[in-house]
C-alpha cells in the first residue's frame, strides 16, 4: 500500500517546498535545507515541516479507517478454505504418485539402456581386439609366405627377394608392430611373438644383403627401395650404422693406423687429405640418394639420412681415437701445436663437404665430435707453454743487467718481458680456443713486470736515504759541500734508465 501525496488536502503553494520532493530517489535532507534556507527563513522552515507532517498522519489514519472494514472481514472471508485444500490435495497425490511412478519406470528404463550401451561398448572392443588379433594372424602367415619362413626347403638366411617384395614386408612389417602394440599382453600375442622374432630377422638379413648388394652394384633405384623400407619400419639408424660397418670402417682401416701415419711423406696432413677423399670418391652414391643438393634435378631423394654425420665421421673420429692415439698427446708442445692445427683444419674441410648448415650443425652436436675434440688436452698444453714466463722470472734475478745490442731497451728485463709477451701471441704457440688463458697470461706478465719496477725503485730510493744519511754521520754538519755532493753520487733510478 503506497500513499499518493497528491490526495493530501495540503495546498503546494501554502508550503516553502516542494512536497514531490520527498519521493524523489536520491532525496538528500542537506540539499533540501540548503535550498530551503535560500528562499525562507529556518524558523519559516520549521513550521511548514510540522504542518505537513500532521497533513500526512491525518491522511494516514483516514486510508486506513477507509479500508478498516476489508481488514476485519479478511478472516471471515477465508472460511471453509481447509475444506477446498483437503479437495485438492487428494488429486494432487494421486498426480504424485503417478509421476513418480513414470518416474521410476524411466530411470529404470535409461539403466537397461546404459548397461545395454555398456555391453555393446565392450563387445566393440572385443571385436576390435579380435579383428586386430585375425590381422595380427593374418599378416604373419603373410610374411612368412613371402619370406618363405617354415618351408623345409627354404633357409631364412639365403632367401632371394626383390625390393618390391621388401618394400611389400616392411610395410607389412609396421602394420604388424602396431596391432602387436595394441595388443599387448595378450596370450595369442606372446604365443606368436617368436614367429614375429623370425620375421624380423630375416627381413634384416634381407634388407642388408639388398642394401650391401645395391652399394656394390651402384644401383639407386634399389638403393632408395632398402632406404625407404628401413624408414619404414623405423630402422633409419640401423640402416646408418649398416653403411658405417660395410662401407667406411674398411677404408678408415687401411688408412688410419700408425703406420700409415709413420711412412706418408706428408705425415698426419697426408693422412688426413687421404681420409678426406674418401666422401667425393665413394660416397657420391649414397649421397646422390639422400641429398637433394647432389642427387640430379627432377629425381626425388629419400631424406632423414645423414650418412656423413651419423656414419663417416663417428668412424673417422673412433679409429683416430684408437689407432693414432699419439697424435693426441700433448708431451712436446710444437708437435702438439702443429697436429692440433692440422686436426683443425681437417674438421674444416670435413665440415665444407657436409653441404649444408643443417648437417654441419647436427655434425658439432653428435657425441663422437665432441668426444674428439675433447681428446686434445689444451689445458695441458697451455700449462707448458705458459713456462714462457721463466724466463721473466730469470731475468729479475739479473737485475738493472744491460739488454744485448740492438735491442730497443737498456735492462735486460724489459727485453725478456717484451720476448714473453711476443711468444704469446706466437703463430708457433697461440691456439685460438685458449685466447682467454693467453690474455690472462698477458696481463699477469705484464703486472709482475710492474710490480718489480715499483719495488726496485723503491729500494733504489730507500738505499740512497740510507748512504746520505750514513755520510752525513761521518761528515762535519757545518760541510754542505761534501753532503750535497753525496747526495749527488746515489740519485734514484728513473724510468728513463729502464726504457728509451
Amino acid at each position: 500500500m503506497t500513499l499518493d501525496l497528491k490526495l493530501f488536502p495540503v495546498e503546494a503553494t501554502t508550503l516553502c517546498f516542494d512536497k514531490e520532493e520527498f519521493m524523489t530517489p536520491d532525496f538528500d535532507v542537506d540539499a533540501f535545507v540548503a535550498d530551503c534556507r535560500r528562499r525562507v527563513q529556518l524558523e519559516t522552515l520549521r513550521e511548514d515541516l510540522h504542518m505537513y507532517f500532521r497533513t500526512l498522519k491525518n491522511a494516514m489514519v483516514e486510508l486506513i479507517n477507509k479500508d478498516y472494514a476489508d481488514f476485519v472481514n479478511l478472516s471471515s472471508n477465508l472460511v471453509g478454505m481447509d475444506k477446498a485444500i483437503t479437495n485438492l490435495s487428494v488429486p494432487l497425490g494421486q498426480l504424485k504418485e503417478e509421476i513418480l511412478s513414470v518416474q521410476n519406470a524411466m530411470d529404470g528404463a535409461i539403466e537397461i539402456v546404459e548397461k545395454k550401451m555398456e555391453e555393446r561398448k565392450q563387445i566393440g572392443e572385443k571385436k576390435a581386439l579380435l579383428q586386430r588379433l585375425i590381422n595380427i594372424e593374418k599378416s604373419v602367415e603373410k610374411m612368412e609366405l613371402i619370406l618363405k619362413i617354415g618351408r623345409a626347403d627354404a633357409d631364412s638366411e639365403e632367401v632371394e627377394l626383390t625390393g618390391q617384395q621388401i618394400e611389400r614386408v616392411a610395410s607389412e612389417f609396421n602394420q604388424l608392430q602396431y596391432y602387436v602394440t595394441q595388443s599387448k599382453g595378450l596370450p595369442l600375442v606372446e604365443k606368436i611373438r617368436p614367429r614375429i622374432a623370425s620375421i624380423t630377422v630375416t627381413l634384416q638379413h634381407s634388407l642388408e644383403r639388398s642394401f650391401k648388394d645395391s652399394l656394390e652394384s651402384a644401383q639407386p633405384q634399389i638403393l632408395k627401395q632398402c632406404l625407404r623400407t628401413y624408414a619404414t619400419i623405423d630402422k633409419m639408424k640401423d640402416a646408418e650404422a649398416l653403411y658405417q660397418q660395410v662401407a667406411v670402417k674398411p677404408f678408415m682401416d687401411e688408412i688410419i693406423n700408425e703406420g700409415f701415419l709413420q711412412n706418408h711423406p706428408q705425415g698426419l696432413k697426408g693422412m688426413f687429405s687421404k681420409i678426406l677423399e674418401y666422401v667425393p670418391k665413394h660416397c657420391q652414391l649414397i649421397r646422390q640418394v639422400t641429398c637433394a643438393s647432389q642427387s640430379p634435378k627432377g629425381e626425388e631423394v629419400v631424406r632423414g639420412y645423414d650418412f656423413l654425420v651419423n656414419a663417416v665421421w663417428p668412424e673417422i673420429a673412433n679409429s683416430l681415437e684408437t689407432r693414432t692415439s699419439s697424435i693426441f698427446a700433448p708431451g712436446n708442445p710444437n708437435t702438439f701445436h702443429e697436429k692440433y692445427l692440422l686436426a683443425m683444419e681437417f674438421v674444416d674441410r670435413f665440415e665444407r663437404q657436409c653441404g649444408t648448415q643443417a648437417s654441419v650443425k647436427r655434425l658439432r652436436s653428435h657425441h663422437s665430435f665432441t668426444t674428439f675434440m675433447a681428446k686434445w688436452s689444451l689445458p695441458v698444453y697451455f700449462i707448458k707453454v705458459s713456462e714462457i714466463a721463466g724466463a721473466l722470472e730469470s731475468a729479475f734475478v739479473s737485475g738493472f743487467s744491460k739488454s744485448s745490442n740492438g735491442s730497443r731497451f737498456q735492462l735486460l728485463v724489459s727485453q725478456s718481458l717484451l720476448d714473453c709477451l711476443r711468444s704469446c701471441w706466437d703463430d708457433q704457440i697461440y691456439l685460438s680456443p685458449l685466447c682467454h688463458r693467453f690474455w690472462k697470461l698477458t696481463q699477469q706478465l705484464l703486472s709482475r713486470y710492474s710490480v718489480w719496477v715499483s719495488e726496485i725503485y723503491q729500494q733504489e730510493i730507500i738505499s740512497v736515504k740510507k748512504d746520505v744519511k750514513e755520510e752525513s754521520k761521518v761528515e762535519e754538519k757545518g760541510d754542505g759541500q761534501c753532503v750535497s755532493q753525496s747526495a749527488a753520487c746515489y740519485t734514484p733510478v728513473t724510468m728513463g734508465q729502464i726504457v728509451h
